[in-house]
């Protein structure tokens, strides 16, 4: 063993050690160190310094109670976390899921792939998390602001504009959003740096909500070049039918490419004439409805229960757009036996290990998530500069950076499997070139 290998098995086993419980965390983190060797072995200086056990510990971990009140006058309590886990190169940034499943496990573990996330956009920004384990499903607006409202009196003493900007993730929408900054607003002034996926009447992005969509089929849209592929006449299964699944089915019909399903927690819809996201996005944004309904609207779809993955049907490209873990080692079989070339992540972490490494053995070319669906967080950045600039830049404008932004991000990734001979591991290359940069900057910072 090297001396590269033996110091990260080190670093694997204080993590197990301080954090025994913290499943979602420590595989986010192995996943990551198991990458990392070539780098070690080329800068021992990054072991000297003891770099990964600095990276893997969040400088900060905040954990607080969030009081609030139904509609029928009843107490209710729930938890809140911020995780400030790296500002190395910028601002802590990174999203608040509110969802039941959310703990300080899957708030670390989303917290961690943001470093290396926000680094690959080349912007300055750090890494964070936060989020709540309360659902706002089928909750009145009024018990949604009055929740965010209490969370926001406490994660206020904790942000800034240059000191963390948070966004939204699964659970935390426009609604969410405006009422969040408006807590902070009426407690510290105005600040319109503070948060990011902000309305347009109030210091917001134009292609914001669609930004991890359709960031996620430029950087589809690279990985195939870069095999003298294309999208153009590809059939594509995607899951989740949020933001991120709806501007990814719209941006990969626009390049030629054909979206057979989409999916919620229920089940999913299949379309062999092509989903269309405008209906998606009326049942999803428009009344919160259940994506069966798009069966009810559309005569070619169908709608079937259980997972999108255990659907039985020829494609090329998938785009789990839906939630971690959501593809199982069988899933993967699955989609081998199917014909799938390219799987590449919208949503965070959503294939296990397992399936992963099927990838890898199969020939199946891999984007991950810390790559793929970097987008959202490149234009939440890109918000942050308006709002700086008191600037409001043309849908073309930042469509256009999204784009740059997204295929620099796979071509980094590219760039790092040639200098480190990782053949097409994408998934490999993402991961150093994310942390060669933080590296770098903890190195020049010293004791941080």
């Amino acid at each position: 063993m090297s001396q590269a290998q033996d110091y990260i098995h080190q670093v694997k086993d204080v993590v197990l050690q301080r954090d025994p419980e913290q499943k979602e965390f420590q595989e986010a983190v192995f996943e990551v160190l198991d990458t990392l060797t070539p780098v070690l072995e080329k800068h021992p200086e990054y072991i000297a310094q003891n770099i990964l056990e600095r990276l893997v510990e969040p400088e900060r971990a905040i954990q607080f109670r969030v009081p609030w009140q139904d509609d029928q006058g009843n107490w209710q309590v729930n938890r809140g976390y911020r995780v400030q886990f790296n500002s190395a190169i910028g601002p802590y940034k990174g999203g608040l899921r509110f969802h039941p499943t959310v703990n300080l496990s899957v708030v670390k573990f989303l917290g961690f792939e943001q470093i290396l996330k926000n680094s690959l956009t080349t912007l300055p920004i750090g890494g964070a998390k936060g989020g709540s384990d309360f659902d706002p499903k089928g909750k009145s607006d009024g018990e949604v602001m009055r929740f965010c409202q209490s969370f926001m009196t406490e994660l206020q003493r904790h942000i800034g504009p240059d000191i963390d900007v948070p966004a939204g993730d699964i659970g935390v929408g426009g609604r969410e959003i405006g009422y969040l900054y408006g807590q902070y607003k009426r407690l510290n002034f105005s600040q319109n740096g503070v948060l990011t996926g902000k309305g347009m009447t109030y210091g917001g992005s134009k292609i914001r909500t669609e930004a991890t969509g359709f960031g996620l089929l430029y950087y589809v849209k690279a990985l195939l070049e870069a095999q003298g592929d294309s999208l153009n006449g590809k059939k594509v299964k995607i899951s989740g039918s949020g933001n991120v699944a709806t501007y990814a089915t719209q941006k990969a019909a626009e390049l030629g490419a054909t979206v057979i399903t989409v999916s919620d927690s229920d089940g999913f819809v299949y379309d062999p004439k092509g989903i269309d996201y405008k209906i998606v996005q009326d049942i999803k944004e428009g009344y919160r409805g259940r994506i069966k309904e798009y069966a009810e609207r559309q005569e070619s779809a169908t709608y079937h229960e259980g997972s999108v993955w255990d659907f039985d049907v020829a494609y090329d490209v998938a785009l789990p757009c839906a939630t971690q873990n959501e593809i199982s080692l069988d899933e993967a079989k699955m989609m081998q036996k199917d014909g799938v070339k390219y799987v590449a992540e919208g949503a965070n972490m959503p294939s296990v290990p397992e399936a992963i490494d099927f990838y890898h053995e199969h020939g199946i070319l891999f984007g991950p998530a810390k790559a793929a669906n970097a987008g959202g967080v490149a234009v939440s950045a890109l918000e942050m500069s308006q709002n700086s600039e008191r600037l409001a830049w043309t849908a073309s404008e930042v469509d256009n950076k999204l784009k740059e932004i997204m295929t620099n991000i796979f071509k980094a990734s590219e760039k790092a499997c040639e200098v480190y001979d990782l053949g097409k591991n994408y998934q490999a290359g993402a991961n150093i070139a994310g942390f060669e940069k933080v590296a770098t900057a903890m190195t020049a910072q010293g004791l941080v």
